[in-house]
């Protein structure tokens, strides 16, 4: 269980396993605790809070965030490259490996594709 350090409006600062001497004991499945470490969100729910399956809704949003973040990184990084700015070689090459290998993925997988320049249905109107 971890002690948990505060400070004057109340927020976790820092989490020891042992007690520093200005810290509270807190439960390790405590709201605080648990967002402090990354593993809730402001908006999901612990399954402790909302019953078993909220747990699960929480995972699976927090990965999907994390997909979509990797995706925005992806292509961030092909921009830096399009421009000259950054080159593959400037990489580590696991990071090169692991670039390499999703887009390979996803040149086999048009539909996967972001497009941000297709035309849409509502691109002709006018306004």
């Amino acid at each position: 269980m971890p002690y948990a350090v505060r400070n004057a409006q109340g927020q976790l600062t820092s989490l020891h396993r042992h007690d520093p001497g200005v810290g509270d004991w807190v439960a390790a499945d405590d709201a605080d605790v648990q967002q402090f470490l990354g593993l809730t969100a402001p908006g999901f729910e612990l399954a402790s809070e909302a019953g078993a399956g909220a747990g699960a809704g929480a995972v699976q949003a927090f990965e999907q965030l994390d997909a979509d973040f990797i995706r925005v990184l992806e292509d961030v990084i092909d921009a830096l490259m399009s421009r000259n700015l950054l080159n593959i070689t400037d990489l580590p090459e696991e990071a090169q490996s692991k670039l390499f290998q999703r887009r390979s993925f996803r040149d086999r997988r048009p539909s996967s594709a972001l497009d941000l320049y297709r035309v849409g249905e509502y691109d002709g109107l006018k306004l």
